[in-house]
């Protein structure tokens, strides 16, 4: 593997990662908003 590619897919899993504490983020707010 070459470091272009390992960087790539470290941005790659960096960037899934990001949308995945983004999505429980919304998930909990939706859940908060719902319950009050």
């Amino acid at each position: 593997m070459t470091n272009a590619s390992r960087g790539t897919a470290n941005a790659r899993h960096g960037y899934y990662a990001l949308v995945f504490v983004v999505t429980v983020l919304c998930g909990k707010l939706v859940v908060a908003l719902a319950y009050h």
